[in-house]
C-alpha cells in the first residue's frame, strides 16, 4: 500500500508541474507567438535541409543528458534525496507541459506528432533510467541501491543518448516530410 502511495506522490508532483507548465505557456501566449522559435515554419524547414554532424551532436547531447543526470545521481546520496526527486518531477513536468503547449499553440496536432517524434527512440530509454533513480530517492530508506541498478542506469542513459545521436534525427526529418 505504501508504493502505491508513493507512486500517486511522484505522479501529483510531475502532473502538478504539467499543468503549471500548461498554464504559464497560455498566460504568456502573446509573448510567445511573437518570436521565432522551433516550432515555426523557418526554423523546421532549416532542420529538414540540415546535415547533422554526428560526432558534434553526440558530444553536444553527452554535455546536455549527462549533467543532470549526475545532479541527480549526486544528490540521491544525500539528505537532499527527496526533495531533489520532487524537484526535479516539477521542472520535468512544467517542461513537457510548457513544450506541449507551444507545440499546440503553434502547430495544432501537428505540433504534438512532432514533439513524440523528437522523443523518440532516447525517452523510451530515459524514463527508465531516472524512474530508478528518482524511485531509489523517493523510498530510501526501504529501497538500496546496488550494482545492478548502477549498470542499468548507466546502460540505458548512454543507450538513450547514442539513439538521439544516430536515429532520432532521421525519424524527425522523416515526421516532418510527413507533416507537410
Amino acid at each position: 500500500m505504501k508504493i502505491f502511495r508513493s507512486r500517486k506522490q511522484m505522479f501529483a508532483f510531475f502532473m502538478s508541474g504539467f499543468f503549471v507548465g500548461i498554464l504559464y505557456m497560455n498566460l504568456t501566449a502573446q509573448n510567445t507567438f511573437a518570436n521565432p522559435g522551433i516550432f515555426s515554419e523557418s526554423f523546421l524547414r532549416q532542420y529538414e535541409a540540415a546535415e547533422v554532424a554526428s560526432g558534434i551532436f553526440l558530444l553536444y547531447l553527452i554535455r546536455i543528458r549527462i549533467m543532470p543526470f549526475l545532479m541527480l545521481i549526486g544528490l540521491s546520496f544525500t539528505r537532499m534525496r527527496k526533495a531533489s526527486a520532487g524537484v526535479f518531477l516539477v521542472w520535468t513536468g512544467f517542461s513537457c507541459g510548457l513544450i506541449l503547449s507551444m507545440a499546440v499553440l503553434k502547430m495544432g496536432i501537428k505540433g504534438i506528432m512532432f514533439c513524440i517524434a523528437g522523443g523518440l527512440p532516447q525517452f523510451l530509454l530515459y524514463v527508465p533510467a531516472y524512474v530508478v533513480i528518482l524511485w531509489y530517492c523517493w523510498i530510501y530508506p526501504q529501497n538500496r541501491w546496488n550494482r545492478e541498478k548502477t549498470i542499468f542506469v548507466v546502460g540505458t542513459m548512454l543507450a538513450g543518448i547514442l539513439l538521439e545521436t544516430y536515429v532520432n534525427p532521421i525519424l524527425v526529418k522523416g515526421v516532418l516530410n510527413l507533416l507537410r
